[in-house]
């Protein structure tokens, strides 16, 4: 923020309405132009101030939404691996109960034949 503050004195520029006379009318005028001047210097320094910060903002918004958007994007691609991942694991999980139940089918099938040839062979 610049170095100019604002207060109600220095923005005043006119302190009164005392009688002038013709002769001081000059050096009141040329009084109150040079506290004017100061007062518009003071409320342009402000307003350039302000103007730089407003900027400043705005640019570190767009950088803000910038990293946003990238952000929801890793996001996204990440959720999408995440539920290739899930199906891969559950499609692999039925092949195995699949091989898991074949075995265990033809465990049974050769232990039945087993059981079926030892009596035979006695």
């Amino acid at each position: 923020m610049s170095d100019i503050r604002l207060t109600n004195e220095k923005m005043l520029t006119f302190t009164g309405h005392e009688k002038i006379g013709t002769f001081k009318a000059a050096e009141k005028l040329t009084e109150f132009g040079e506290k004017q001047n100061i007062a518009n210097e003071a409320l342009a320094a402000n307003v350039n101030d302000l103007i730089k910060r407003v900027c400043a903002i705005e640019d570190r918004e767009l950088k803000d939404r910038d990293i946003m958007r990238k952000i929801a994007d890793e996001l996204t691609a990440f959720k999408r691996d995440l539920d290739r991942v899930r199906l891969s694991s559950k499609l692999n999980n039925t092949a195995i109960e699949r091989l898991d139940h074949a075995i265990k089918q033809l465990q049974e099938l050769s232990g039945d034949s087993k059981l079926e040839e030892k009596p035979s062979d006695t």
